[in-house]
């Protein structure tokens, strides 16, 4: 997020200098304010919080509140994006210096990335990452409704870390919302859980007590990537926490999209659409099947009045649904609850 550069107002458009705050409050709440009133903030103009009014030069508009926020997500977005795939080179490039091998490497980093091929040694690499966990599981779990069997796979680590105290938070899509089965599972968890939801999520990750990570190395998660390396950790942290922010909590419910008839996950497949992505792109990244992400777009295109996909691409712009649905405010860290759960039909 850029921010104004000046030694008197170093700040963003999310953190205002208590000058630039007081200006802003009183333009919102009068719906302008005079140039004069504004000249000791000039952070409100560089940062497009301020505009004049074509009216009248000598005063100064505000941009909306609801108008910032979604400029601020959708930047907080596209840093995500960004940073995925910084992560994705930062690994293949310790990858490739890691395969020169030479008598040079000292042993300590010849254990920080460690490659898994095979499922048996996968699950023993995480019983015991499991059996050293002291404090903290971090989770990002992609895909859709999560199946029995998966859930079943992996919970004999979670209730042992139950046991220890450790505080799980787990990050799912939207979509993981509507399965019993991980209903159940939060509440097997009790307080010992916190789950959280976005339209889209990174591939699986799991960081233990934030010293570390296992992230896959195959399309079928047949391998995986044990790594103990402190930066890289540490940046896959930074990852699952911004995440973490703009997710919305398994017990609150999703937004309303602010247009009658469509629902929050058809306009997340709306905002993909935009972006020229085709059926089976959309579904993966919302984590639904190719059969229903069709049917919703069946639906959007009746609500919208298309009767071609030239039209609804059309139509979807000028019903202002190109850009990703704005989530709630981003939440702050809290204490574990139990969570529920809340249908986007």
């Amino acid at each position: 997020m850029a921010g104004h550069t000046t030694e008197a107002h170093p700040h963003g458009a999310d953190r205002l200098c208590d000058a630039g705050d007081r200006v802003y409050s009183r333009a919102v709440r009068r719906g302008r304010v005079s140039r004069k009133d504004a000249e000791s903030v000039p952070c409100l103009v560089e940062l497009a919080l301020l505009h004049p009014d074509p009216d009248d030069m000598g005063w100064l508009v505000p941009t909306s509140p609801q108008e910032v926020m979604t400029r601020l997500l959708r930047e907080m977005h596209e840093h995500v994006v960004a940073t995925q795939s910084r992560m994705g080179e930062a690994v293949s490039a310790f990858e490739w210096y890691a395969a020169l091998g030479g008598d040079a490497r000292s042993p300590a980093e010849g254990v920080a990335i460690r490659v898994l091929d095979g499922l048996p040694r996968i699950r023993a690499a995480m019983d015991e990452a499991t059996e050293a966990c002291t404090s903290e599981v971090l989770a990002v779990q992609p895909g859709g409704i999560r199946r029995e069997d998966e859930l079943s796979e992996g919970l004999h680590r979670a209730l042992a870390l139950r046991r220890r105290g450790v505080r799980m938070r787990d990050l799912y899509t939207h979509v993981a919302r509507h399965g019993q089965g991980l209903r159940n599972y939060m509440e097997l968890m009790e307080e010992a859980a916190e789950a959280r939801t976005l339209d889209e999520v990174t591939e699986r990750l799991i960081v233990f007590d934030r010293t570390v990570a296992f992230i896959p190395a195959s399309p079928d998660r047949t391998m995986a990537l044990e790594l103990r390396h402190p930066a890289l950790v540490g940046y896959l942290v930074t990852v699952f926490e911004r995440l973490w922010r703009l997710a919305i909590p398994l017990t609150a419910p999703l937004p309303d999209t602010g247009i009658e008839g469509i629902t929050h996950r058809e306009r997340s497949i709306a905002a993909l659409l935009a972006e020229g992505h085709q059926d089976a792109v959309v579904a993966e990244r919302l984590g639904i099947s190719v059969r229903t992400c069709r049917a919703h777009i069946a639906r959007l295109s009746e609500t919208l009045g298309a009767a071609s996909r030239t039209q609804l691409g059309v139509r979807i712009a000028q019903a202002g649904l190109d850009d990703p649905p704005r989530s709630a405010e981003p939440q702050p860290l809290t204490a574990p609850g139990r969570p529920g759960s809340r249908s986007d039909r």
